[in-house]
């Protein structure tokens, strides 16, 4: 028998934005304790990874879904806490790379944990 989230697409959305709300809530609380915010904390993830090149920015803000401009704000926080760094694109100067400094490194490495442990819990 198929519940009522099943068969009611309104239902299911309410659902979804429960669910995000509800971990969203939780990571935000876990992630202050490292002075790092859900998005900031996404960036961070995103360019562990990246080669010593940095990853674009226009790349980064598809792949964590947040505007140009939303990007950049979160961007320039890391920035201003020393864990990111922005450079200029050497083949095309209207390209802005960032890359994540030592201090990011250590930071992402010392808040996953926490972040993982409230993924599993609420998603596991």
């Amino acid at each position: 028998m198929k519940t009522t989230a099943e068969t009611n697409p309104v239902e299911t959305w309410r659902a979804v934005l429960d669910r995000h709300a509800r971990v969203t809530g939780a990571l935000e609380h876990v992630l202050a304790e490292h002075e790092l915010g859900v998005s900031e904390f996404e960036v961070l993830e995103r360019l562990v990874d990246q080669p010593t090149e940095g990853c674009r920015m226009h790349d980064l803000a598809g792949s964590i879904h947040l505007s140009q401009s939303a990007l950049s704000r979160v961007v320039g926080r890391l920035e201003d806490d020393g864990l990111v760094e922005r450079s200029m694109c050497p083949d095309d100067r209207r390209g802005i790379y960032a890359h994540i400094t030592d201090a990011g490194r250590s930071r992402y490495e010392a808040a996953r944990p926490a972040h993982r442990a409230v993924l599993e819990r609420e998603l596991g």
